[in-house]
């Protein structure tokens, strides 16, 4: 099935020692800007539209969606680690010749309706998506040049998934389009030849991993590039910086694209655009560098699993409190979902990301376009969270649990008699409040029954002139 030593091992060698280097400069770019060093890299100002959109939608999909068993790290666990559970369910339900390999002309995406998909994105209320264009296992979900017989064309859907999302997001939504690339590949020949040199020989990124980015940029011109999964290896073994300084000098995405940190080891949380730090990153408090928490709504897998129980999943109630804490700290929320092997977006996680966009047609105002107040969160009552639009004088005051007295006290803001005015987003009229010594409000909420509540799980209040 896979052919990977014979496949585009018949380049050159001088021209596979070309991608060490950044592709030339254009006459127009003789003043590039940013050179090949973190320290430049690190300089450069993130484009402004991340910031101002705080939520994202991640897409887990790959072979792995086929077993759709225990994790998106299933061929690592049965064939690798060869974890009892992993290696039990292939007993149970293949035959013993089967390989992972053999996974892939299953993966047909047979119902992936691409609009349908753009309709529920659009719905969830994010504002940009992040595709798995190639995870560990090293299927690419577009037809690779780098990557002959294990790509979305040539097996399975036989299909360009990333160019169908593409078009659609682009066409048919307001979200940006991202790429999420893991840089190695668990079972490359040329990966494990390098990791055996100790990374001394660079062949896997030389013929592989820097051409088929370098293709998926020009080709996609993602907006948000995903890097992960560096195999432990530095970040001069993959060429990094040298990669970074064309993205942001010379690409077609130089001016709009946005990267994460994981670049190498010992990067992240430390080099690239903004930080992720680690999976499911929620530090609960605010941080100098802008940052993403990347989570998923399956609490133990970012691919589907057909054998998840319905604990196992976030509520939307949860996943409100994620979305909220985050922002208020300075963060964006990246929520993954698991489509199925045939391309269909499970009823739950639907249900997910359409209460969210539910709740964000309300509330959408307390979080996008925001920046994190002086406070994060109230230090009298729990889960109060505050976001703030300095401009327009205004604070948001995010409270998850509705006070049974109707009154809600917030010991962070101080009102100004004659003033300060207090309103719940999605009523719009304005609400009583006294002031307590030395700081704080007491807001009177309205007496509303459930089917008048403006939304069912959380709610916000607009405070205007307030210290």
């Amino acid at each position: 099935m896979l052919s990977w030593e014979l496949a585009r091992t018949r380049l050159a060698l001088p021209l596979l020692l070309l991608l060490l280097l950044p592709p030339p400069r254009g006459p127009a770019s003789c003043a590039a800007p940013y050179d090949p060093t973190w320290e430049s890299l690190d300089a450069r100002p993130l484009p402004a539209w991340f910031d101002q959109a705080k939520f994202g939608i991640f897409i887990h999909w790959g072979v792995f969606s086929v077993p759709s068993f225990g994790s998106e790290w299933f061929w690592w666990y049965w064939q690798k680690e060869k974890r009892p559970k992993f290696v039990k369910f292939m007993k149970d339900n293949y035959p013993p010749d089967f390989k992972y390999e053999d996974f892939a002309p299953l993966f047909t995406a047979k119902f992936f309706n691409v609009n349908q998909w753009a309709d529920i994105l659009q719905a969830s209320g994010a504002k940009y998506v992040v595709l798995t264009s190639k995870h560990h296992e090293g299927f690419t979900l577009w037809g690779s040049e780098y990557s002959w017989n294990w790509n979305a064309m040539d097996e399975g859907p036989k299909r360009d998934i990333v160019k169908e999302l593409e078009v659609a997001i682009r066409n048919k939504t307001d979200l940006h389009f991202g790429l999420y690339y893991s840089l190695f590949e668990w079972f490359h020949p040329l990966f494990l030849e390098d990791e055996s040199s100790s990374f001394r020989k660079q062949k896997f990124p030389i013929s592989k991993m820097l051409p088929e980015l370098y293709e998926l940029v020009k080709k996609y011109q993602p907006e948000v590039l995903w890097s992960d999964g560096d195999g432990g290896a530095p970040d001069n073994y993959w060429n990094s910086t040298n990669f970074l300084a064309w993205l942001y000098n010379e690409s077609p995405v130089r001016d709009t694209v946005v990267t994460n940190d994981r670049w190498g080891a010992g990067c992240i949380c430390k080099h690239g655009g903004y930080y992720t730090c680690s999976d499911r990153y929620n530090p609960g408090h605010l941080l100098p560098h802008k940052w993403e928490n990347c989570m998923t709504i399956d609490k133990f897998s970012w691919g589907y699993r057909r054998n998840a129980d319905i604990g196992d999943y976030f509520t939307i109630e949860e996943l409100v409190k994620q979305l909220v804490q985050t922002v208020a700290c300075g963060g964006n929320l990246l929520m993954n979902i698991g489509p199925t092997l045939d391309g269909t977006i499970s009823a739950i996680f639907e249900e997910r990301l359409r209460q969210m966009g539910t709740w964000l047609k309300v509330n959408g105002e307390a979080i996008y376009e925001t920046h994190p107040w002086r406070s994060q969160n109230d230090s009298v009552t729990p889960d109060v969270w505050y976001t703030s639009k300095p401009k327009e004088k205004l604070v948001y005051a995010i409270f998850l649990k509705w006070p049974a007295s109707g009154h809600l006290f917030l010991g962070q803001p101080r009102g100004i008699l004659g003033e300060t005015e207090v309103k719940l987003l999605g009523h719009g009229k304005q609400l009583n409040w006294i002031s307590s010594k030395p700081d704080g409000i007491m807001v009177e909420l309205p007496q509303l029954s459930f089917p008048q509540m403006p939304c069912n799980w959380g709610w916000a209040l607009a405070l205007t002139n307030v210290t």
